[in-house]
């Protein structure tokens, strides 16, 4: 019996002590970074930033490998059935692990098949019109749109995207009535409403602010709760529009297969924090209309949980569905 304890007991010495040193030899070959989206997305640009920072500190290549296809789901089903030795991560944004469990079913579950590592970046949205529209501020463009119900129109990339949702929560809050224009993609929707078809959006930073800085479109206030870099001299629209603690941003991180050796994701969560805090990456976000992020795989993890909390309310409240 004493020797089958002593036995137990050098297992599980041995067992402890692997973990570090797993964690001190890794990586020990290239690890592939999978991006649910095509090349020159902001996931995928944010994903080869860090990538490459992170590939620098550790002395060892991230590949950047694209499958988008499905809404992200595609590329995001790839990781989860990956091998959980931390050789195969997944570049996650809000999208299609906080949203789209709450719009149609998926094959996997976002917080159970996934191991968060570190958020990297948020993305802000803000709230833009037609240079022509009949306001100056938030304040007033709120007023407006209030006191004409079913008048005016916004559009999005599409129901259910980020986009749409953010403009339902804007609506909600600020307690407007307005019609929503659904179109397939960013692109065609931002030419109608540059055009002057469409009244207001709400998109992305990254997506307008060549166009507010041309005078293309006239912009209110951005989504975050502080101001973004990107555009330092637009207020937010907790300020802007008085509508206090409002403050909403896609997301977009790094995540492992489920199983994967904590002492590997701890590991890679340090390097990318450490690589978060570098000044030269604040300067390529904002470049990117990005604003930098980090976190701890748990403080990822509960962060995940609030989002998709947050998501599944707008799209309930708002009445949202899609066709499967």
């Amino acid at each position: 019996m004493r020797k089958l304890l002593r036995a137990s007991a050098a297992v599980l010495a041995l067992a402890l002590a692997a973990g570090p040193v797993l964690a001190q030899q890794y990586p020990s070959k290239p690890v592939r970074v999978i991006v649910p989206w095509p090349p020159g997305q902001a996931t995928d640009l944010a994903a080869r930033i860090v990538a490459e920072k992170i590939g620098q500190q550790l002395g060892q290549n991230f590949v950047i490998d694209n499958r988008p296809g499905a809404g992200g789901q595609i590329g995001s089903e790839a990781v989860v059935k990956a091998a959980p030795d931390g050789y195969t991560l997944l570049a996650s944004s809000s999208g299609p692990l906080s949203i789209m469990p709450n719009l149609q079913k998926i094959s996997y579950d976002p917080l159970k098949d996934l191991v968060p590592v570190s958020l990297t970046a948020k993305a802000p949205f803000a709230l833009i019109a037609h240079p022509s529209f009949p306001a100056t501020n938030a304040r007033e463009f709120v007023a407006q749109v209030r006191a004409n119900p079913g008048k005016y129109t916004f559009s999005s990339s599409g129901t259910g995207a980020t986009a749409h949702l953010f403009a339902e929560l804007f609506n909600s809050q600020a307690k407007l009535n307005a019609v929503h224009v659904p179109y397939k993609g960013s692109a065609p929707a931002m030419t109608d409403l540059i055009g002057g078809q469409i009244h207001y959006a709400v998109e992305t930073v990254a997506s307008v602010v060549g166009h507010v800085k041309a005078g293309r479109l006239k912009v209110f206030g951005v989504t975050t709760a502080q101001r973004t870099a990107s555009l330092p001299d637009v207020p937010t629209l907790a300020e802007a529009a008085d509508l206090p603690g409002f403050d909403a941003a896609a997301w977009i991180g790094y995540s492992a297969p489920a199983g994967t050796p904590r002492e590997i994701v701890a590991r890679l969560s340090e390097e990318i924090q450490k690589a978060m805090r570098g000044p030269d990456m604040r300067e390529r976000y904002v470049a990117l209309g990005l604003d930098q992020a980090s976190s701890t795989p748990d403080e990822m993890a509960a962060y995940m949980v609030r989002e998709q909390e947050r998501y599944a309310t707008i799209i309930k409240n708002a009445g949202i569905k899609i066709q499967q």
